[in-house]
Parts: structure tokens; C-alpha cells; sequence
């Protein structure tokens, strides 16, 4: 049997407290957060002596009117708020309109006429007065490489236009079924072969186009490169044939004369047919772009064989000169 407990009897008091009087200790997170705490030299925060209107309870002004006193402070000028017909005059003369007017705008229109600025505009500023030239608002252009450009501006200033016509014209040839990512591709490794290229050796029996540069500076602009080589192989004429200009059903050749864009689309499907032809060095995806480029450089170094189609066309085109002068049969 366990022994019995005699408080009374025991050499040391023991005292015993209720759960009531023990005090509760908050948190240790709202102990360890600091406390801000006014001592006798520092004075409480002052109180507003009249009670004004809270935040967010003044109404804004309006923004054309924030942005004419910004322009009237900095003198740059900001927008002309007086301008416009205000929708009290109008609803003085429009009496149906006034009735279904809201009754602010009734108020208002009852009363005498807006003071000050015009809130509520039915015109607005035309675009012709904001839009102004470079040279009335006073740009400057110091710091730029170029000049801003004239107004107005070319018919040809658009982004199509932005490469030269040999290099569209050749591009869209390269083409096949309708990648014109691949062919701008290959046009860009052809340019790229002719800029890395050592200067062309000429052949004084293939002279190329007058006025051509010297051979030094050919790899210095690839595109004048790649215009000398297909003008120089361009033909001046097709051979026609016309059925029935002899008489009995027999076709007679007759020489037409090409414009420039048609004499430089035969060139260059002459030479994409010679860089076909030629025997592969590799793989990849660059082989057929880097036969064309090096069909340029034969060309204009005259070993392409391109020369020989030419100068046969020409051939045909002067002994088929004559035709030009028999006229058909009329029936």
C-alpha cells in the first residue's frame, strides 16, 4: 500500500496556487517583435485640427488638364483643354437631348456657363495640327551616323524593297517549292563565296560588259560581282518560232528582243542547269549553293561553258534576221 502524503505534518511548507492566478505569457513570435515605445522627449504625432476629406476622396483633375499645367510649369506647352464645343452649349440649343440629359449636366446647363476649363468636349484636336515634320519640331540630329530621312519619304522605302533587284530576281530562282528561307540561304553562301573569293583572272577572248571594274575590286562588293556575271552571259535575244509566215504550215524563227529582267532570268537558268551538272565534292546542305558561286567565278573568268550557249543563240538570232522581213500569209 502506497504511503499516505500529510501536508500539515511534512518539515517543508508547500504551497499550492490555482491555475487562476498563474499569468499566461504570450508567443514567443510577439515577444521577439519590436516595440516602439514614446518616451518622455519625443512628442506624440500632431492631430489634424479640422477634419478633411480622407484618402482617395478629392476627385482628380482631369488628365488634358494635369498635362496643360505639366506643359505651363516646364513652358513645352501641353494640350489646348479650351478647345472643343462644351456639352452645355450644346444641350442649351437641343432641347429633346437636354431632356435625356443626367441631371448634373441639367444642373449645369441651368445655371450660368462653365468657368474655367472644359471638361466635357465634343471635338477633339485634328490630326493634321499634331502631325509635324522633322524640320518644324526642331529634332536635333547630332549624334546620328545619318541623316533622318526626307519627307515625304520614296515610294521605294518599304520593306520589300530592301535588297537589290539582281539578288530578289536570283533568290526567287533558287527557290524550289516554295522555301524561301533555303534559297535566301544559298543566296547568302553564293554572296559570301564571292566576298571570301581571291580576285578573277579576265580572259581577254570572253570580255565581259563595259565599264565593268577592275578585278581587285570585285570581292569588295559581291553584289556588283554577282550583276557583272550575269549581264556578261545574258543573250540579247530568243528565237521565236511562228508557225504558217512561209506558207504551208511550215514554222519560220523569228529573233525577239529581251528586256533586261528577262535577259538576266535566262542567264541565271543557264548557269543553275552548268552547276547542276557538275560532279558533287560533298555533302550537306551548302554543296549545290557553293557549285553556283564557283559557275559565277568561271564566268567571269571565261571557263564556263555558259559562253558557248550564248554566243551559239546569237548565232541562230543573226541568221534568223532575215525572216523579219516575210510577212505572213493573209487570209
Amino acid at each position: 500500500m502506497s504511503p499516505r502524503l500529510h501536508f500539515f505534518r511534512s518539515g517543508r511548507p508547500t504551497t499550492i496556487v490555482s491555475r487562476s492566478s498563474q499569468q499566461v505569457q504570450p508567443p514567443l513570435c510577439l515577444r521577439l517583435a519590436p516595440q516602439r515605445r514614446i518616451t518622455a522627449n519625443e512628442k506624440p504625432l500632431p492631430k489634424a485640427e479640422q477634419a478633411g476629406p480622407g484618402p482617395n476622396q478629392e476627385q482628380l483633375p482631369h488628365v488634358s488638364e494635369e498635362a496643360a499645367a505639366t506643359g505651363k510649369i516646364t513652358g513645352e506647352g501641353g494640350p489646348d483643354v479650351e478647345q472643343g464645343t462644351p456639352v452645355q452649349e450644346v444641350l442649351k440649343r437641343d432641347e429633346d437631348s437636354r431632356e435625356k440629359a443626367p441631371k448634373v449636366l441639367q444642373e449645369q446647363v441651368q445655371s450660368t456657363s462653365p468657368k474655367g476649363t472644359r471638361p466635357f468636349s465634343t471635338a477633339a484636336r485634328p490630326r493634321q495640327e499634331a502631325m509635324i515634320s522633322f524640320e518644324d519640331s526642331g529634332v536635333e540630329t547630332s549624334g546620328h551616323n545619318f541623316d533622318l530621312p526626307a519627307l515625304p519619304l520614296p515610294a521605294n522605302m518599304h520593306l520589300k524593297y530592301r535588297y537589290a533587284p539582281i539578288v530578289k530576281q536570283v533568290t526567287n530562282l533558287l527557290m524550289r517549292d516554295g522555301k524561301l528561307s533555303v534559297a535566301q540561304r544559298n543566296m547568302a553562301t553564293i554572296l559570301n563565296h564571292l566576298r571570301t573569293a581571291s580576285p578573277p583572272t579576265f580572259n581577254p577572248d570572253r570580255p565581259l560588259i563595259p565599264g565593268s571594274p577592275p578585278a581587285s575590286h570585285l570581292p569588295l562588293n559581291p553584289i556588283l560581282y554577282l550583276t557583272l556575271a550575269i549581264d556578261s552571259v545574258a543573250p540579247l535575244l530568243r528565237i521565236r518560232s511562228q508557225r504558217g509566215m512561209a506558207g504551208g504550215g511550215v514554222a519560220l524563227q523569228m529573233p525577239v528582243p529581251l528586256a533586261q529582267r528577262q535577259r538576266r532570268r535566262q542567264a541565271v537558268m543557264w548557269i543553275l542547269d552548268a552547276a547542276s551538272k557538275k560532279p558533287a565534292r560533298g555533302s550537306g546542305r551548302g554543296q549545290f549553293a557553293q557549285r553556283v558561286a564557283e559557275e559565277l567565278v568561271a564566268i567571269v573568268e571565261g571557263r564556263s561553258a555558259v559562253w558557248d550557249r550564248r554566243g551559239s543563240l546569237h548565232k541562230l538570232a543573226v541568221s534568223a534576221r532575215a525572216n523579219l522581213n516575210v510577212r505572213g500569209r493573209v487570209r
